[in-house]
């Protein structure tokens, strides 16, 4: 995996090394959003498609304006968009949660595999008696089986079965936090 190295890595001559140096240099730093930011920020998560004139109007500024902020939030990587497409309408009927536990020597292996097997459509890394922590998709209990014998020549794997959603994928609050 290569990674973007710092500035003083270049200098040096090196790639970063460990996870965490890989990790943090991936990491954006965001300014603080403004009132206006999270303003427009809530109509997008009401109305990802909302046109941006009307997107002006709700939130006070004119459409320059706001495609202007638009642009700056997206090129901070603030706000980005995408399709979320229902997995059952591709076939996908069964999501399962999968915990990987690996020898320290195999732990660059579980990211690697997870990237290379499409169904896994989140891999994380965590803290706690496991390692990594996955959401997968299957058509078919059967297709289990292959998915796991993946992952367990490099340590244990858990597997749950996900029954249903009582809170689904929701985002953050907007407001402003407290000020202490």
């Amino acid at each position: 995996m290569k990674v973007k190295s710092t500035r003083e890595d270049e200098r040096n001559g090196r790639e970063p090394r460990s996870p965490s140096e890989q990790r943090n240099l991936r990491r954006p730093t965001f300014v603080p959003l403004g009132e206006v930011d999270r303003a427009i920020l809530g109509e997008l998560t009401a109305d990802a498609r909302i046109r941006t004139a009307e997107l002006g109007r709700r939130v006070g500024l004119s459409a320059p304006a706001i495609a202007d902020r638009l642009r700056r939030l997206e090129e901070s990587g603030v706000v980005s968009y995408r399709a979320e497409v229902d997995p059952r309408a591709l076939g996908y009927a069964i999501c399962a949660i999968v915990r990987v536990s690996p020898a320290t020597r195999d732990l660059p292996r579980i990211p690697e595999t997870a990237r290379a097997i499409t169904e896994i459509t989140e891999c994380y890394r965590i803290t706690g008696e496991d390692c990594y922590f996955m959401t997968l998709y299957l058509r078919s209990i059967d297709d289990l089986e292959a998915v796991l014998d993946r992952f367990t020549p490099y340590g244990r794997t858990t597997t749950s079965i996900v029954h249903s959603a009582p809170v689904p994928r929701r985002g953050l609050p907007l407001t402003e936090p407290p000020q202490s």
